[in-house]
């Protein structure tokens, strides 16, 4: 038996078009598993930005 599908990508889609149609930038969309989309607004991180590991050094 599979799972049932939580969200569609219309779905994320959506949530993203009225984000950006309210004239907010966004930074990061996060799912999780039980289909919630949460959208953080703001400037995204770039990739040198971002370092997980960091806390470890």
């Amino acid at each position: 038996m599979t799972a049932h599908v939580r969200f569609k990508q219309a779905d994320v889609k959506r949530a993203a078009a009225g984000t950006i149609a309210a004239g907010l930038p966004i930074a990061k969309i996060e799912i999780d598993p039980n289909g919630k989309i949460v959208i953080i607004t703001g400037s995204p991180k770039s990739a040198s930005e971002v370092n997980e590991w960091a806390d470890l050094e």
